[in-house]
């Protein structure tokens, strides 16, 4: 491999980058669009549910049970109704997505220390949203249980039982159980491999649609001197965007880095490089800049954000996407991701993931060398 002759491959790319400055800006600009985009939009938290009530008791007991809905962060009480099929018809609106049916009996049964029931209705449109909101009503029912039998033994007894079980729990490494410190992370390697790869993607494609192709096989420019001197320039984009990522992380949403920095970015370039790799690959492969980006488009994005475990846990998929997950290699980066950011963890437990990482950088970066034919077809 000549030097000087990759030197002069990279100068050109790079001169062909800085000459065209509305891409260059979309290039550092898009990754924060994305970031701050999917960083705000997504998110897993399950909060400020619209609720609506139908009190048929009106008493003491029903409003504090009330109380205790408006009170909690997870509901909203967008207000009262005097018919069940207001309710219904306020779901099938959208504006309401949780109804709570109090019995006019509940506050006379509840006052003389008898069972009664209270009816949650929800909208099961989106599953899993309606199944945590019916948890967190039933947590609130439950509390408000537990307490008036405590008040009915104090009065019996005239001491307040203890209970069998004194559960204590706490969460690790999020604390505030907030949904970004686990998507963040995810987010910047779903957005390295999508920006990587589509640039790179056209690089060799626009070769063959301008007609400069034909010039640089004329030239003494070997294959792996034309790859890694087109590498260059993007290579020198994707750190810039994965260091304006990483500030992004820890300044706009508060994600501490609890593991090692230095391992971080060995980890980012190495993953960096593969996601060029494979850009120039299906660069090679497509000839047609818009073919390429297509592809790009499809063969990044969509398996980094539905099968690599960002947003859908990989052991709740079929078997056989499971598999299929282990040739995608965001699956191994987010996985060092969140537990550098995480749980703080060090390259004893990672250790599995990089390896991927680095067979899956030179596995690509050798088959688009492998893959470039200097000569006309």
């Amino acid at each position: 491999m000549n030097v000087q002759r990759l030197k002069a491959i990279a100068r050109k790319e790079f001169i062909h980058v800085l000459r065209d400055p509305r891409a260059l800006g979309v290039s550092l600009a898009l990754p924060l669009v994305l970031l701050l985009l999917f960083g705000y939009a997504l998110t897993l938290d399950v909060d400020r549910v619209p609720l609506l009530v139908w009190d048929q008791s009106q008493t003491a007991e029903s409003r504090d049970l009330i109380g205790r809905f408006e009170g909690s962060r997870y509901f909203q009480l967008r207000g009262h109704v005097d018919r069940g099929d207001q309710i219904d018809e306020a779901m099938d609106r959208g504006d309401a997505m949780m109804g709570l049916v109090i019995p006019n009996d509940f506050g006379r049964r509840v006052a003389s220390d008898r069972a009664t029931a209270v009816q949650v209705l929800a909208d099961g449109s989106d599953a899993n949203t309606a199944t945590l909101a019916m948890g967190y009503a039933e947590a609130i029912v439950r509390s408000y249980s537990q307490e008036r039998l405590v008040e009915k033994s104090r009065r019996m007894s005239g001491q307040t039982p203890k209970a069998a079980l004194d559960l204590r729990a706490r969460a690790w490494f999020n604390t505030d159980m907030e949904s970004r410190i686990f998507i963040v992370p995810g987010l910047i390697a779903v957005i390295v491999m999508l920006i990587s790869a589509v640039l790179t993607s056209l690089t060799v494609a626009r070769e063959w649609e301008v007609g400069t192709m034909e010039q640089l096989i004329s030239t003494p420019v070997r294959g792996p001197e034309l790859i890694l001197g087109k590498l260059a320039p993007y290579f020198a984009l994707g750190v810039t965007d994965l260091v304006l990522s990483v500030l992004a992380g820890r300044y706009l949403f508060d994600v501490p880095l609890r593991g090692s920095l230095w391992l971080l970015t060995a980890v980012s370039l190495v993953y960096l490089v593969g996601a060029l790799a494979l850009g120039i690959l299906i660069s090679t492969l497509a000839k047609r800049q818009l073919l390429a980006s297509q592809m790009a488009f499809t063969i990044t994005f969509l398996p980094a954000f539905l099968l690599s475990g960002f947003m859908f846990d990989i052991g709740n998929m079929p078997r056989a996407l499971q598999v299929f997950t282990y040739l995608v290699p965001a699956r191994y980066y987010i996985a060092i991701l969140r537990g550098l950011y995480l749980k703080g963890t060090g390259l004893a437990a990672l250790w599995p993931e990089c390896l991927s990482l680095v067979l899956f950088s030179v596995a690509t970066l050798g088959l688009a060398i492998a893959t470039f034919r200097k000569r006309l077809e």
